[in-house]
């Protein structure tokens, strides 16, 4: 006898990866017109996050940060670099490092950028508590899926194990 979870697991609308893929588009799309006047990209709008927020850095310690390998996130910060938003140098301790820091022109854009969060809180449709449980929940699925990846060894979830 087919429980309901097994009776609708092959169904488009009844996917977990459906709906956590169509909102993080829905959300994406809400962030392009708060964002295109800034110039920026939502990739880049995140280095930039982090850049406000923590300073100079490493490519790699940035890569680390936004869960990203180093070859993903280069031709990004080439194209803020070409913008005139972050520099890179050398790191002098480190010849194999390039150090990714703010230009006078990226730190002006963080005023310009202040009113976004507000923004896709009000988009959301949630209160700013609500948003911060589902935001820590994504977060501890996420963390779930990277150790249960780790655990068996990078390997795709057996087939015989029920995913929604």
């Amino acid at each position: 006898m087919e429980t309901a979870m097994t009776a609708g697991a092959q169904k488009l609308e009844s996917q977990f990866c459906f709906a956590l893929y169509s909102a993080a588009h829905a959300v994406m799309r809400s962030y392009r017109p708060l964002l295109e006047p800034l110039g920026l990209t939502y990739p880049q709008y995140l280095v930039m996050l982090l850049l406000w927020e923590e300073g100079a850095q490493t490519v790699g310690g940035l890569a680390e940060r936004m869960l990203l390998d180093s070859s993903t996130l280069t031709p990004l910060l080439k194209r803020l670099e070409a913008l005139g938003l972050i520099g890179r140098r050398r790191n002098p301790d480190n010849e194999r490092q390039l150090i990714v820091s703010l230009t006078d022109s990226g730190r002006a854009l963080q005023e310009k950028a202040k009113a976004i969060p507000a923004a896709i809180l009000c988009a959301s449709g949630k209160d700013l508590p609500g948003l911060l449980r589902l935001r820590d929940e994504l977060t501890g699925i996420r963390q779930s899926f990277t150790a249960a990846r780790a655990e068996e060894g990078g390997a795709a979830v057996p087939a015989d194990r029920e995913v929604p």
